[in-house]
């Protein structure tokens, strides 16, 4: 198994100064996995909570002396 992991992210769009911006709420984590048998690579989405959205957003990880829980504006 491999250890590639990705930021799950759900991009929210809101006003800021009269302008349209977007920033990202972590919502779970990403993990690229690969099978014993075959080699071939899938990928494991693991959720905070349950979500009602259409997009979901992956990034690759912060250092962990970052703060992940808001990436700012996009």
């Amino acid at each position: 198994m491999s250890n590639i992991h990705y930021t799950l992210m759900v991009p929210v769009t809101y006003e800021s100064a009269a302008e349209t911006r977007t920033s990202f709420r972590h919502v779970g984590a990403v993990f690229e996995n690969a099978r014993k048998d075959t080699g071939e690579t899938f990928l494991s989405i693991r959720l905070d909570f349950p979500i009602g959205v259409t997009e979901l957003v992956a990034f690759p990880p912060k250092s962990p002396e970052l703060d992940d829980e808001d990436q700012g504006a996009a």
